[in-house]
């Protein structure tokens, strides 16, 4: 009996992740606004459980969170999904690259993802004739960056408690 308990509490822990990933895209606050800065969680999330765990986060999961996303957000449908596909792209070939798993090394790599997200965004978005303040979007993508060990602390926390 105690097995089974644990094998279905392994199993919610490792349901986490989507439901975070959907909690975020349902309630609009992909985006945590603290007074001066902004902080993108959807993209941490992301990129983290696709580059440590992608067992745990599918892509399908992560398209149907962007979609979700765009409609909560008032976005042409794609716009969204396809930034957060970019981020796992860029966290599916850093996995792959990646020798050692370190704070430091996940933190440098974000930034190249955090690059190429924020391009597919500002295309699709200048392409649909959506106006966008890039100042807002370069400060949101610095506060993201230096957010991103806070959570990714976090996140580890938990991979380790549900691999336990």
């Amino acid at each position: 009996m105690a097995f089974i308990f644990k094998r279905i509490t392994i199993k919610f822990f490792e349901l986490i992740p989507i439901i975070l990933l959907f909690f975020i895209s349902l309630s609009g606050n992909s985006i945590i606004d603290v007074k001066f800065f902004s902080i993108n969680a959807h993209y941490i999330l992301v990129y983290y459980w696709v580059l440590r765990h992608p067992e745990n986060l599918g892509y399908g999961f992560i398209f149907l969170s962007g979609i979700i996303s765009d409609v909560v957000y008032g976005f042409p449908l794609g716009i969204n999904s396809l930034s957060l596909l970019a981020i796992s792209a860029v966290a599916a070939y850093v996995r792959v690259v990646t020798v050692r798993i370190t704070l430091i090394n996940d933190w440098i790599s974000f930034i190249p993802a955090l690059l190429f997200a924020n391009l597919v965004y500002f295309v699709t978005l200048n392409f649909s004739n959506y106006s966008l303040s890039y100042i807002v979007l370069f400060k949101d993508s610095i506060s993201t960056f230096v957010f991103y060990p806070v959570l990714w602390l976090f996140f580890t926390a938990l991979s380790n408690f549900m691999r336990s």
